[in-house]
């Protein structure tokens, strides 16, 4: 299972995860796996299934400005508990970027790999960096 922050605009607007064409999430899961990129929620979604990943976020509300994460004020937290009941076959929780990892450290007490942030503002964070990073998630498929 793969947990980000909150939705971003554009992923909000569509409803799904990682939405925002800059965001480098399904670029980097494309060059991790050894495909193409998936493109539009359709084909991410069947992708994710292909490859035994679950995605959702650590915050369910809160309030924020447009898609900064560094905004996120009054948050209230997922019940990642009853996902993780309702999913038995959960092997291990990754957490993308160091705000959802601190927001997730706040409300759970689950072990769980912090990722970089695919997000397009993490410039310090090549795709090559990235895919070298999320290659943790492998040991787990």
């Amino acid at each position: 299972m793969i947990l980000g922050s909150f939705p971003s605009v554009a992923s909000r607007k569509s409803g799904f995860f990682y939405m925002h064409p800059t965001n480098r999430f399904y670029k980097t899961l494309g060059a991790l796996f050894k495909e193409e990129e998936p493109l539009g929620t359709k084909d991410r979604k069947a992708f994710l299934t292909r490859h035994g990943i679950a995605l959702y976020d650590v915050v369910e509300s809160c309030l924020v400005r447009g898609s900064s994460d560094s905004s996120i004020k009054e948050a209230r937290p997922c019940d990642l508990r009853a996902i993780l009941s309702a999913c038995q076959t959960v092997k291990a929780i990754f957490v993308t970027g160091q705000k959802a990892y601190t927001l997730y450290r706040r409300y759970f007490s689950e072990p769980a790999f912090v990722l970089p942030s695919p997000s397009a503002a993490n410039a310090s964070s090549s795709l090559a960096d990235l895919v070298r990073a999320y290659g943790k998630i492998l040991a787990f498929l």
